[in-house]
């Protein structure tokens, strides 16, 4: 190693690039909150009912399609495009060691698509469709890079800290502007300006906000990776890249502990994700809560969250960070099961539940990320990161697919919930068995002092 590199992989060099990497969570935090857990769905629904003026349907590429169905067509369509392009923007980072460009390539497709959001009105349900297809995979595909420098930014014992202040950050960024957005969306009336103006400002601001604050992390990254030599068109980067992610694919049949604590996170964070996404439903449908409280709710997770998340990542550094895991697994339990008993109307029983999901949720997520890092090859974080982020998505089908039947059997809203335990439960058991230090040095990585 020179002079130079010791330099730049000083102490205080990571903690400059730590502090930028946690910006982009900040950044780009506001997609995931304002867009979609909040707004978006609504609003292209509406869009997409005024558009059929009162007709069954409208029309999408040549298919009948219900207005109410229409959102759920294209958050699907926008999983299964993330699914197929996020390994390939793996292996195109690591292939080109262009990561830096390639996050802020993506990351200002994604926020530049996200501004266009003011645009969708009148009917464009099409358009706001095709924006919502384009911002989600860039939102994706920067991720997996994103993600990617994490290991490279932190040393194996600071890693757990890192990636919780992380995801707290982003969790705290989100919260702030979903905060504005939401008083801009409650008083639009005081304000001069129509709901749909209202919603459409909070959308495209969040735009603004992500484009704006990934400049941070763009300043203070850097690739770590020599670039290679000589001029490389596209095509041949992108037909290199794709023979390196066959080669990893295969290669990864060399680490079947690494491909266990895949499909142990898959099965877990199923759960985490189908109990999120699921919650304002079982407030309005089963608790009979009123939209008041549902906003006030999500407030309130989102900056729990953020404390909750250095909590873990704080326990973490004492006990290691599957130990906390494990214990935040039961707790998942805990809280689908206490939910499962929730009276219709209790309001502070929910904000409680709410409060419990918030300590786990962002500490759960964050240390998954962190053991990963751990059990990937040095020189393929991108590509690896791509397959963990493909098991997130993975996600999105499995857990509504078992809730869907759950409720389609039972019609049941607390049966659903009830019915997540299973993931909870096979998801501690899988992660339990995985002997992780044996996964570290396989993938030829130190293992920290404690795992």
């Amino acid at each position: 190693m020179t002079s130079e590199q010791a330099v730049e992989d000083s102490p205080q060099s990571r903690r400059r690039e730590q502090r930028g990497w946690y910006f982009y969570d900040w950044a780009n935090s506001a997609f995931p909150t304002t867009i979609l857990t909040v707004f978006l769905g609504p609003y292209l629904t509406t869009i997409a009912k005024a558009a059929a003026q009162g007709r069954p349907y409208v029309d999408v590429i040549g298919f009948d399609v219900r207005p109410s169905a229409y959102y759920s067509f294209v958050v699907g369509v926008a999983a299964i495009l993330q699914i197929i392009l996020m390994p390939v923007v793996g292996a195109l980072a690591d292939h080109t060691g262009r990561k830096k460009e390639l996050l802020g390539l993506f990351a200002y497709i994604g926020a530049g698509a996200t501004v266009c959001f003011w645009f969708v009105a009148d009917g464009r349900y099409l358009l706001g469709g095709v924006l919502f297809l384009v911002s989600s995979v860039a939102f994706a595909a920067a991720f997996v890079i994103y993600n990617s420098f994490l290991p490279e930014i932190s040393t194996a014992d600071e890693r757990d800290k890192v990636s919780a202040r992380g995801w707290g950050f982003g969790y705290l960024g989100g919260g702030l502007l979903l905060a504005v957005h939401l008083a801009l969306f409650l008083g639009h009336k005081g304000l001069g300006i129509t709901e749909g103006d209202a919603v459409r400002i909070a959308l495209s601001s969040a735009g603004l906000w992500w484009g704006g604050f990934t400049i941070i992390p763009l300043l203070r990254l850097r690739n770590r990776r020599a670039l290679p030599s000589g001029a490389e068109s596209a095509g041949q980067a992108v037909t290199g890249s794709f023979r390196q992610l066959g080669r990893t694919i295969k290669e990864l049949r060399r680490y079947p502990l690494t491909l266990g604590f895949l499909v142990a996170y898959l099965i877990y964070n199923d759960g985490v994700q189908t109990v999120i996404s699921f919650s304002a439903t079982y407030a309005d449908k089963e608790l009979g809560l009123d939209q008041t409280v549902r906003i006030a709710a999500i407030l309130m997770v989102q900056f729990v969250a953020f404390f909750g998340a250095l909590l873990l990542g704080r326990l973490a550094t004492s006990y290691g960070a599957k130990r906390v895991v494990m214990v935040a697994l039961i707790a998942w339990i805990a809280v689908v099961a206490v939910a499962y008993f929730l009276p219709r109307g209790a309001a502070l029983p929910f904000f409680g539940l709410g409060f419990a999901i918030a300590i786990v949720m962002g500490g759960t997520q964050a240390l998954s990320r962190s053991l990963f890092s751990h059990v990937i090859p040095k020189g393929k974080e991108a590509e690896y990161y791509s397959l963990y982020e493909i098991s997130d998505k993975g996600s999105t089908f499995l857990g509504s697919f078992t809730l869907g039947l759950a409720l389609q059997l039972t019609d049941s809203y607390r049966l659903g919930i009830i019915s997540l335990v299973i993931f909870f439960v096979l998801g501690f058991v899988l992660l339990a068995l995985i002997d992780l230090p044996k996964a570290i040095r396989a993938a030829g990585n130190q293992v920290p002092e404690r795992i």
